[in-house]
């Protein structure tokens, strides 16, 4: 049975360590990972109003809200407006052991591709970015466009937005494996990428970029890839042509 509160749990309270060098948003973060397991959140109780939390923390609103989007972003949270936000409950789900940079993919396949377009401007982070950066939304960004497939035409387009921390100029030789780039270059690692995979139908854009009819079907991947301390480095997005490209995941038990 679906229920509601408006109370802040007990288990809640007092447990950010004002003090830590950890983010007080990712503690936050932490804190909630563990009261959406419990029984009565799985089975559709309302998380307290984030002004709630932010009381009884201690802590600013903007802060509970970094962290309760982070869970959105995960799928572990969803908002219902006019209604609150509740835990997504738990289900079976499979992360790729192995990930690489298309170019490392394509050359471990010993795949020659061609680049048709690589496009470098600065752009001002929309909301979409700047919360997956977790970065200020307007905040100047650099944009990465590549469009890339064989000798008959390209197979998929990226779009990617880089974390200012990283130190991009704009001038890097991005036909280099890109994430050679930010380890050689700018000691950033890529250590984990959070992936989520879409079929749509192309736009008139992407039917342009991609040299197909409006309508074809396309996977789309939102892939987040983050440092082994779990910072946030680039957002990308790869919009595939589904007659061209396979994505495979190998599973074990």
């Amino acid at each position: 049975m679906t229920t509601t509160s408006e109370e802040v749990p007990k288990e809640i309270e007092f447990k950010l360590d004002h003090s830590s060098s950890l983010p007080l948003h990712y503690q936050v973060e932490q804190l909630l990972r563990e009261i959406i397991k419990k029984p009565e959140y799985q089975e559709g109780k309302l998380l307290p109003k984030e002004v709630d939390l932010a009381k009884i923390l201690g802590i600013s609103r903007n802060t509970v809200r970094q962290a309760t989007n982070k869970l959105e972003h995960e799928n572990l949270l969803v908002r219902k407006k006019g209604v609150g936000t509740r835990a997504v409950k738990e289900t079976v789900s499979t992360k790729l052991s192995n990930w690489a940079s298309f170019s490392e993919e394509m050359y471990s396949q010993g795949v020659e591709f061609v680049n048709y377009v690589i496009k470098v401007s600065w752009e001002k982070a929309s909301t979409t970015v700047a919360h997956l950066l977790q970065i200020d939304e307007g905040k100047e960004v650099l944009k990465l466009e590549r469009h890339r497939g064989l000798n008959d035409g390209p197979f998929v387009r990226f779009v990617s937005y880089f974390h200012p921390r990283i130190g991009l100029t704009g001038n890097e030789d991005f036909s280099r494996h890109l994430y050679d780039i930010l380890e050689q270059d700018y000691a950033t690692v890529p250590s984990v990428s959070k992936e989520r995979i879409n079929a749509i139908t192309a736009n008139k854009d992407m039917a342009k970029y991609l040299k197909v009819e409006v309508g074809s079907p396309l996977l789309m991947r939102k892939r987040l890839v983050c440092d082994p301390g779990d910072r946030p480095i680039e957002y990308n997005i790869g919009y595939y042509r589904a007659d061209s490209f396979t994505y495979e995941i190998d599973i074990r038990r």
